[in-house]
């Protein structure tokens, strides 16, 4: 097992100590999606809190931003510390699992997704755009949002992922492979999932056959990654091995209580086998059918239709016309044959169908024009929407505008990243808010 420590370490990833409920806990109860899904939804969050009860529930260790400027911080993130701290004491977590965990998800839009729970090593990612390391971010980061999210990592003795990592294997052996080895024993857990959100599956990979055919296709994968995209000779750059999907200002979380921890502790003996230097995420790859990159829509707050059509009329060949419902302007900004590039709008008061000429993503266009207008005048937000049907439900609130994307491709995603850096933020979404990551598996953190 050493040399196959010692192989995945030079691949910036590590066999994790895995962390799961004891046997008998309500797993329904227990897993709880991404916390930054339905940020509008406050009625999403209700019926999880209903869900959970008094059960144990991984709700109680996370902060759902829906509540992030709720002004109860301080107190919220106390009782985060408090649940994880109860969990580990009282028997709620069953004795830790030295494995990977192999996942097969179902969702209400997707018959199989399959994954790998693993552990990455945050020296190895940086998310600035002219960095080049093993691990890289796909879309912009917004350094304002991780203060924020460091105060609940900080000192916390658990955590719990909803970072998806994604791989280019078109041979399709290394999940894929791992998933025909590990369906062979019992499964750790299979359980359904809360609110209509499908169901999920998971087995130990533990075996060191199976740990060693592992390294294999991880050292396959980097060795296609140098050759396919580049890693020059003499520089800092590496093999483009690992894409952010999601949950990247998570990742850049863990990387910057980390550099935080570092730097305070760097005389401390054994520092960089430290558990916050490695963060636990599910590995997937880009190929799986299961997979589908989804627009992630706008919303803006604080502004009328007319004002948000204004700021888009900068657009170049713009033109704008009405829509009769909801439906229609989906289907029209949706539509792949469409020789522009179109927006939906959508108010209380109407909806509307932008058209523009620009190319490349829709993102380039859109993002510098709405930074731009919410900047330009006190009282204007933004936020960034899952799914077509939250983003009209937004829209057709008072005081909000909607603003629907076009679908995006994924199968460019490694090559642009490589060649010109992580897109613009909140570029692409993998797949419906329904369809994301649950915490589920855990690790110790600190203490």
């Amino acid at each position: 097992m050493k040399d196959i420590d010692e192989r995945l370490a030079r691949l910036g990833t590590a066999v994790p100590e895995v962390l799961l409920p004891k046997t008998g806990t309500d797993l329904e109860a227990w897993a709880v999606v991404a916390c930054d899904q339905f940020t509008q939804d406050r009625e999403y969050w209700s019926r999880v809190e209903a869900r959970a009860g008094t059960a144990p529930s991984t709700l109680q260790m996370i902060f759902p931003e829906v509540y992030l400027e709720d002004g109860d911080r301080p107190a919220r993130i106390a009782a985060i510390r408090s649940a994880m701290e109860s969990y580990l004491e009282d028997g709620t977590f069953a004795p830790s699992v030295r494995g990977l965990v192999y996942i097969e998800r179902k969702t209400p839009l997707q018959p199989l997704r399959r994954g790998l729970i693993v552990a990455v090593d945050l020296e190895r990612y940086r998310w600035q755009p002219e960095e080049r390391p093993l691990v890289r971010a796909t879309e912009g980061t917004v350094k304002e949002r991780i203060p924020p999210r460091m105060e609940i990592r900080r000192g916390a003795p658990v955590e719990s992922p909803h970072v998806l990592i994604l791989i280019d294997d078109d041979e399709r052996r290394l999940v894929e492979g791992i998933g025909s080895r590990a369906r062979r024993g019992k499964p750790l857990y299979d359980t359904p999932l809360m609110l209509g959100a499908g169901s999920i599956s998971g087995w130990l990979v533990d075996a060191e056959a199976d740990l060693s055919y592992f390294a294999d296709e991880l050292e396959r994968l980097a060795d296609k990654a140098a050759s396919r995209y580049g890693a020059a000779a003499g520089t800092d750059e590496e093999p483009f091995l690992y894409a952010v999907g999601d949950g990247n200002h998570s990742l850049a979380t863990a990387k910057a209580v980390w550099d935080e921890y570092k730097a305070a502790h760097d005389a401390e003996p054994c520092l960089m086998a430290h558990p916050a230097r490695w963060a636990l995420v599910e590995i997937e790859n880009i190929y799986d059918e299961g997979i589908e990159f989804e627009p992630i829509h706008r919303a803006i707050f604080g502004a009328s239709l007319s004002e948000v059509e204004d700021a888009l009329a900068a657009l170049p060949g713009f033109a704008a016309r009405t829509v009769p419902d909801d439906r229609k302007l989906a289907e029209l900004v949706a539509d792949g044959k469409a020789d522009k590039m179109r927006f939906g709008l959508v108010s209380a008061e109407s909806r509307v169908l932008i058209e523009s000429d620009a190319k490349g993503l829709s993102t380039d266009a859109l993002q510098p024009l709405l930074d731009r207008f919410v900047a330009e005048m006190a009282g204007r937000s933004i936020d960034y929407l899952h799914g077509e049907e939250e983003t009209i439900r937004v829209g057709r609130g008072a005081g909000a505008v909607g603003i629907l994307l076009p679908p995006v491709g994924k199968a460019d995603l490694f090559s642009t990243v490589a060649r010109s850096g992580p897109l613009p933020r909140k570029s692409f979404s993998m797949g419906e808010a329904i369809e994301k990551r649950f915490y589920l598996e855990c690790r110790r953190l600190f203490g």
